[in-house]
């Protein structure tokens, strides 16, 4: 079928199937996925005007890939990359790019000639990097990794985690092509800038009713829920009075459906979309989630906790791991051996970690507040349906 004999409902389709693509790949690779990539090239223009002028993100495509130029508009630990445990990771990450940039297309070297160089690159600003130790090591071939699942590094011969284990071992790379265009380009050289606002001076738009516009669609297609009290005065004004705009807009290019409630404009993909991780996730801790969601329910209905008036349950930790040890006792034959044999003090951190990182709560020393966003979701197991969340 010829691309103008398309009815207007496919494009719309392929539109947010690329959409959907660009903002949750770090690009798309045409040898990877060569469909996708065609339908960005065939609707390149009006995808690069609704980036641009809702976003803020440049989208930039070529010969062999496509990629949006994403930043959030604000900041959160859940954010970093999943695989990397500290911050020595990041910087070698980093210092690889380095490295990579400096190389041909197609060029091939040995692991022992980059970690020297990256070493002694170090060295000159006085930061000490001793491929002797194992945990050194063991961050270099997190960074390593990061690298090759990014395609920006190739593996010709053997592997990193050898290395990490003896440092006698080595390994040969080629440089992909895709290794420069990682990292963002700035007008300047990173040296001139000495704090984050300095880089979001030069990123944002300089027309404030722009700058407004863009900062909230970033946040809506960026994070999974945001309260009315986490918007500054002036972003709320306009997420209330656009409000219906910011939903046919949303829903029209990203397929999502957007619900007023009295804590926030809520947002849901009616879907199940392969390209971003939804709640409630395939992790069994989302269940642990909903479970207690429903007990809150059913107590503070019998007037155990108070529901604040924007909504937040304010309950002390000792509560809350009394709350998910009577649950256990309660639904242990649906739980996983991993939930049933943890200890009460790691089934409340990882339910706090999983409250934080979908925005549905919060631990502030000795105390938890459960976020209105938790208390719109129910769900009990399902006897009959192998214990299935329901």
């Amino acid at each position: 079928m010829r691309k103008w004999e398309k009815n207007e409902e496919k494009l719309i389709e392929e539109k947010q199937q690329c959409i959907k693509a660009l903002l949750n790949r770090p690009w798309v690779l045409k040898e990877e996925d060569p469909e996708t990539f065609q339908q960005i090239k065939d609707h390149y223009e009006a995808l690069r005007d609704w980036f641009h002028d809702y976003l803020g993100f440049p989208l930039l495509v070529t010969r062999q890939f496509a990629k949006v130029e994403k930043f959030p508009e604000t900041y959160h630990c859940w954010m970093g990359i999943d695989e990397f445990k500290q911050s020595r990771d990041y910087a070698l990450f980093t210092y690889c790019l380095w490295y990579l940039e400096g190389r041909g297309d197609g060029e091939q070297f040995l692991l022992s000639q980059m970690v020297e160089d990256i070493r002694d690159h170090l060295h000159t600003y006085d930061v000490l990097i001793d491929w002797t130790l194992y945990e050194h090591r063991l961050s270099m071939a997190r960074a390593l990794k990061k690298c090759r699942d990014l395609k920006v590094l190739l593996s010709v011969d053997g592997e990193e985690g050898a290395w990490a284990r003896d440092e006698k071992a080595n390994v040969l790379y080629e440089c992909s092509p895709m290794a420069r265009y990682v990292l963002r380009r700035f007008s300047k050289e990173l040296m001139h800038y000495s704090r984050i606002g300095d880089f979001r001076a030069e990123l944002d738009e300089k027309d404030e009713k722009v700058k407004r516009r863009q900062r909230v669609y970033r946040r809506f297609v960026q994070e999974p829920v945001i309260y009315d009290s986490d918007w500054s005065e002036e972003e709320r004004q306009y997420v209330l009075t656009q409000r219906r705009s910011l939903i046919d807009q949303l829903q029209t290019q990203l397929g999502l459906e957007g619900r007023r409630y009295r804590e926030a404009l809520v947002l849901f993909d009616p879907g199940l979309s392969a390209e971003h991780e939804l709640f409630p996730t395939l992790s069994s801790v989302s269940d642990l989630l909903i479970l207690t969601a429903s007990e809150l329910r059913k107590k503070i209905a019998k007037g155990y906790y108070e529901q604040k008036e924007d909504g937040r349950i304010i309950m002390s930790v000792t509560d809350l791991e009394s709350l998910l040890f009577y649950l256990r006792d309660k639904h242990k034959e649906f739980w996983s051996k991993e939930h049933r044999v943890a200890s009460s003090k790691e089934l409340l951190k990882q339910v706090v970690s999983h409250l934080e990182e979908w925005h549905l709560g919060a631990l502030e020393e000795q105390e938890v507040t459960i976020y209105p966003a938790l208390s719109r979701w129910i769900g009990e197991y399902d006897a009959f349906a192998g214990g299935d969340m329901s």
